[in-house]
């Protein structure tokens, strides 16, 4: 799955170790979050790269400053 641009509840739970209740309420944070930017954001999905952006700071140091 992890060739795709969205990560669904079950991965998210996965890969944070959660439970599946709990996960969907950080996908709805992460979506609040997008949406305030004017991202169009699918419920129970977020955005893989998003994703790792906010759990594993995967910014490039310059970006961050921005």
């Amino acid at each position: 799955m992890s060739g795709t641009m969205f990560m669904r509840v079950e991965e998210v739970a996965e890969e944070m170790g959660v439970s599946i209740p709990y996960a969907y309420k950080l996908i709805r944070k992460l979506n609040k979050e997008l949406a305030k930017t004017g991202c169009i954001t699918i419920s129970g999905r977020i955005d893989r790269k998003f994703f790792h952006e906010k759990f594993y700071c995967t910014k490039q140091s310059d970006e961050r400053r921005e």
